[in-house]
């Protein structure tokens, strides 16, 4: 069971805005706890206060009770009856499976995306790529998660198949929460960088095989790199797979 309580304020959740009319309370608070579970704003192990929570959104205990269970079916939470909820810890042994199914999907597209792509696309993805040199110039890492999902998503979109893109991502929850550990470490994101090059070469000179391979390479090349990271944050995964 996580141990030791971490300070949490009301502060630490934006109020539902203006766009978020329309949908449930209990939507709005998933959303926005899973994107702070996945970015490490809480990190793994830390306390969720449902009473805190509630009063943040200004609704009562059951929307957020609501969202929990959501969390906790993908696993980005854990609650414990006599304890609390907790932020889950990153489930290792779960990583490869979830590795694999994501690059399957993403070398399907990829293909059909080198197949497709027009003078157009190609120049949009030179331009995303573009965004990707000058976040990592800033040295914002948030800024870059996001040029990156941007990228893969924009794959889809030539390919024709976006609907691939929300599977592939509800696939790579756990992957991304690994993907925030590893992109401050000194040269992580130019060599993402230069991974996405390779797959947009193919995809401009139309070679699907090329694609398809620049693309495995880089999905696999992120298993390495979480090795590195249990040994560095090894409170953050699950217990029984930390290393000794």
């Amino acid at each position: 069971m996580p141990t030791g309580q971490t300070t949490f304020t009301p502060a630490a959740l934006k109020p539902p805005r203006a766009s978020q009319r329309g949908t449930t309370a209990a939507a709005a608070i998933y959303r926005d706890l899973r994107a702070e579970i996945v970015s490490l704003a809480r990190k793994p192990g830390d306390p969720i206060a449902e009473k805190l929570v509630a009063e943040a959104f200004g609704v009562s205990r059951t929307p957020v009770r609501e969202a929990v269970l959501r969390l906790a079916d993908e696993g980005l939470v854990e609650v414990f009856p006599q304890s609390g909820t907790f932020v889950a810890r990153i489930p290792i042994a779960a990583l490869p499976e979830a590795n694999l199914i994501r690059k399957t999907l993403e070398q399907a597209t990829v293909r059909f995306a080198a197949e497709r792509a027009t003078r157009s696309q190609i120049a949009a993805l030179h331009a995303n790529l573009e965004r990707q040199r000058e976040v990592d110039a800033s040295g914002a890492a948030d800024g870059f998660h996001q040029a990156d999902e941007a990228f893969h998503a924009l794959i889809a979109d030539i390919a024709g198949y976006p609907g691939f893109w929300p599977i592939t991502q509800q696939v790579k929850v756990q992957i991304d929460r690994c993907r925030h550990l590893t992109l401050p470490f000194p040269g992580r994101m130019a060599a993402v960088i230069a991974e996405h090059e390779a797959i947009v070469s193919a995809i401009a000179d139309h070679d699907s095989d090329r694609a398809a391979k620049a693309l495995g390479d880089h999905i696999d090349g992120l298993l390495l790199t979480i090795d590195d990271m249990r040994l560095a944050a090894p409170l953050y995964f699950s217990p029984a797979e930390a290393p000794t």
